[in-house]
């Protein structure tokens, strides 16, 4: 899920610095919009150790956060925050329903 997220925020860069809301320098843009992908393949790829999840939840927060630069991100965010909530809900219950085989 982070890594599809990231991808969006990759395309999302031109729009940020063209038409967003708010004047944002082009390479403010580029260079937040990278960071941000790049943060989110890192944390999707260390999704299970202990930490991946919160850090999971803030990298939605921070997209949505872009919102405030383009209301689509908006939109956007708020559409992969309910898939990321929905993945760690049923990644739980799978675990869950493993462990409970298991027994």
């Amino acid at each position: 899920m982070l890594a599809l997220e990231a991808i969006v925020v990759i395309l999302a860069i031109p729009v940020v610095a063209v038409v967003g809301t708010v004047p944002v320098p082009p390479w403010l843009a580029i260079a937040g919009g990278v960071a941000l992908a790049l943060a989110l393949v890192i944390v999707a790829r260390y999704v299970t150790r202990p930490w991946g999840v919160p850090a999971g939840w803030v990298l939605q927060g921070l997209v949505i956060a872009l919102g405030l630069l383009a209301p689509a991100l908006l939109i956007v965010g708020g559409i992969f925050a309910i898939l990321w909530g929905v993945a760690i809900r049923l990644g739980r219950q799978a675990d869950e329903a493993r462990a409970a085989g298991a027994e």
